[in-house]
């Protein structure tokens, strides 16, 4: 098996997107976590509405439009100035602590993201965190106007990087999005950063289910599609064993 490129899924697989929840309580004390499950959550889902309606908006809308549904359902003020806070956000995620030292023993291989985020979003973020230094190719479904897990979405892999999808190993914590690189033919390994067994520990251990332990049940789980991913791992760096024993 030989794998000539890896790339990566932006949000939840390099970039930590719970690490916005730091400035929504802040925003709004009490209600952080709350208010990064939901916005995470519509967010997805108006992707995959917009893809099937055939109304494309680029990412950074839809994020807005998500957060401005999170606020009302809320019953919090909309305030311009603490929104524009809290979707700046979005240039500064964290990156998960693997991430950087995972990219750099990959030389040798293509490297590149493909993720639903819009071009300036994508650009802003790569280059705040330092990876534009490191991935070959930043790559943003703008240009097919469809979301992942569209196949067109998948097809700019190979558009860009000019390697097949069998040469290409995709590399998502998202279950949906490991589910369509699966279906479209590509390699794929599964961050699962959450397993069964802790989701069943939090929902014993608690007489209310928390915002954040249910959007591991509905977003952070397999799902049941009758596609499973090549590997299953627990963090980016176990990419890198895995790597050592294919050719490039």
């Amino acid at each position: 098996m030989t794998i000539k490129a890896v790339v990566f899924d932006a949000y939840g697989t390099l970039y930590d997107i719970q690490s916005v929840a730091a400035i929504t309580d802040e925003a709004f004390p009490g209600y952080g976590e709350i208010i990064t499950q939901i916005w995470r959550l519509k967010q997805l889902e108006y992707t995959w509405l917009r893809s099937l309606m055939q109304r494309y908006e680029d990412f950074s809308i839809i994020t807005r439009e998500s957060l401005a549904y999170t606020l009302r359902c809320l019953g919090l003020k909309n305030d311009p100035g603490v929104f524009e806070r809290i979707m700046g956000k979005y240039a500064h995620l964290d990156l998960y602590p693997d991430a950087k030292a995972t990219l750099a023993a990959m030389k040798g291989r293509k490297l590149a993201i493909l993720s639903n985020g819009s071009t300036d979003m994508l650009n802003s973020l790569v280059g705040n965190t330092g990876l534009d230094r490191i991935l070959d190719a930043t790559i943003s479904v703008d240009s097919k106007q469809i979301f992942k897990p569209a196949p067109d979405a998948y097809t700019l892999i190979e558009s860009n990087l000019g390697v097949t999808p069998a040469d290409v190993l995709f590399v998502s914590s998202n279950p949906f999005d490991a589910c369509g690189a699966k279906a479209f033919g590509l390699k794929v390994a599964w961050i699962e950063r959450v397993t069964p067994e802790a989701m069943a520990e939090a929902c014993q251990k608690n007489d209310l289910i928390a915002p954040l332990t249910m959007f591991r049940a509905l977003r952070m789980q397999m799902d049941q599609l009758g596609l499973e991913p090549d590997y299953r791992v627990d963090g980016l760096s176990a990419l890198v064993e895995i790597l050592s024993s294919m050719p490039s």
